[in-house]
């Protein structure tokens, strides 16, 4: 992956809806060169664009990452994790666990609940759990203070946002049969509150242009200012502070192998970084926040 794809990848994780316009004067590059390479990652799925719904407007207060081990092959362990609506990530890595996931659920006792029923899969020798207590960097997080009303028209485009995040709001208008000004200043009102954020989901492992890798953070004294740094690093994609045997967890994502080894040393060499534990991610299995809405009585 060239660093013109990288840093427009990253552009459109902050903005999905970004226009070819303003993402071509941002990265120094022609609108055609923006256009191009954007149609070249869209078209081999290397990234998607998608609208995804806050989890606090959505009562998910409780976000976890749940690390599993399992006897033999994961596979049908992954298969049943996937299944379930409470997770939006699943992966498959390589480490001292063989699966990890992130789940978002309202409350601690649905948390515990979903813990139980990943404990009595069969196969399932060992589940840790990490609840994010804030994430400080990150995609499809919570930013959502407000007090938003939703009525029919305005699932309607968050659903189709959800598919599709950069539709137009052409299309988009002529779906739930409004102008196309009227639908961007409803899109731009969903936005501005955070109901729905909207960025690139990047394909990710071996098999794809760049490859990912977790670590757990045990950190000495102030947390602050560890992850004020780490979040300011480009190859830093998520960064979360953590109750549990870590402290905080951190993702990187690179173009190599060489490159994510730099990013753990680097972080490594951090004062008050005490111990990493790391794990490379070889097989995203899902990255889906889509959620339906209920429709309202005609």
């Amino acid at each position: 992956m060239t660093d013109f794809d990288a840093e427009l990848i990253r552009a459109l994780r902050e903005d999905g809806r970004a226009s070819i316009r303003s993402l071509a004067a941002d990265l120094g590059q022609t609108r055609t060169a923006v256009a191009s390479r954007l149609r070249l990652l869209l078209d081999d799925r290397t990234i998607r664009i998608i609208g995804a719904v806050d989890p606090f407007f959505l009562g998910q207060h409780v976000i976890a990452h749940v690390s599993i081990r399992t006897a033999g092959a994961s596979a049908g362990v992954a298969e049943a994790l996937q299944a379930r609506v409470e997770t939006v990530f699943v992966s498959a890595i390589g480490g001292v666990y063989d699966l990890v996931a992130e789940v978002r659920l309202g409350t601690m006792s649905e948390l515990h609940a979903v813990i139980e029923d990943i404990r009595a899969i069969p196969q399932v020798l060992d589940v840790n759990t990490l609840v994010y207590t804030s994430v400080v960097k990150g995609p499809f997080v919570s930013s959502y203070r407000g007090d938003v009303v939703l009525d029919e028209t305005d699932t309607a485009l968050i659903e189709l946002l959800q598919e599709d995040g950069r539709i137009s709001f052409r299309a988009l208008g002529e779906v739930v049969r409004l102008s196309p000004s009227a639908v961007a200043t409803r899109v731009q009102r969903l936005r501005a509150a955070h109901v729905i954020q909207i960025g690139a989901v990047e394909a990710r492992g071996p098999a794809h242009r760049r490859q990912s890798m977790g670590v757990g953070l045990s950190l000495l004294g102030d947390d602050d200012a560890v992850l004020s740094i780490v979040r300011t690093w480009p190859g830093v994609d998520f960064a979360a502070r953590t109750i549990g045997r870590f402290d905080a967890v951190i993702t990187f994502v690179e173009p190599s192998p060489g490159a994510l080894h730099a990013g753990l040393e680097r972080l490594r060499s951090l004062p008050g970084v005490s111990h990493t534990e790391a794990w490379l991610h070889l097989a995203v299995l899902k990255e889906d926040y889509a959620r339906q809405f209920p429709h309202f009585p005609e």
